[in-house]
C-alpha cells in the first residue's frame, strides 16, 4: 500500500524529515504536486542558494543539482537518508515523487504533514520550489 502526501503547502525542508524517517522505517510513499512545496526565505536569499548549488562543481564532474521540481524534492529527501548504504538506497527506491497529480492517484485519499504545513512558517516570506525550479531553467508541466 502506498500513501499519497501531498506537497501543496508543505514547508521542504520539515517534509523531507519526516518523509526520511517513515522511509527509512520501511513506508511507501509517493509524493504529489512537488512544485507546490515552499522553501521559506527572501525570494532573493532563496534564488542565490539555490543558483549556487546549481552551479557549484565542473559539467564533467559534478556535483550535479538538478532543475525539475519533482526532482528537487527527492534530492532534498536524499539529503536526509544514508544513501550511500544499503539501507538509505533502499528507502529511496521507495519513495515516488510527481508533479502535479498523476492519473493513477486522483480521486485517492492523500495525507497532508501537518508539522510541515506553511501555517507553521515564522515569516509570511517563502518560495514555491516551482519558482524555483523555473528561475533555474527547467520547463515542466502537467
Amino acid at each position: 500500500m502506498v500513501t499519497i502526501i501531498n506537497a501543496d503547502g508543505m514547508i521542504l525542508g520539515r517534509m523531507a524529515s519526516i518523509l526520511a524517517t517513515r522511509l527509512l522505517a520501511g513506508e511507501e510513499i509517493a509524493v504529489v504536486n512537488a512544485e507546490k512545496a515552499v522553501i521559506s526565505g527572501t525570494r532573493a536569499r532563496v534564488f542565490a542558494i539555490y543558483r549556487r548549488k546549481r552551479e557549484r562543481g565542473s559539467r564533467e564532474g559534478g556535483p550535479f543539482f538538478p532543475r525539475r521540481p519533482d526532482h528537487i524534492v527527492k534530492r532534498t529527501i536524499r539529503g536526509m537518508v544514508p544513501y550511500k548504504r544499503e539501507r538509505g538506497d533502499s528507502a529511496l527506491k521507495r519513495v515516488k515523487v510527481y508533479v502535479g497529480v498523476p492519473k493513477e492517484f486522483a480521486g485517492k485519499e492523500m495525507e497532508t504533514l501537518e508539522a510541515a504545513s506553511k501555517t507553521r512558517l515564522s515569516t509570511p516570506q517563502f518560495v514555491t520550489v516551482g519558482t524555483v525550479s523555473k528561475f533555474l531553467g527547467a520547463s515542466f508541466e502537467r
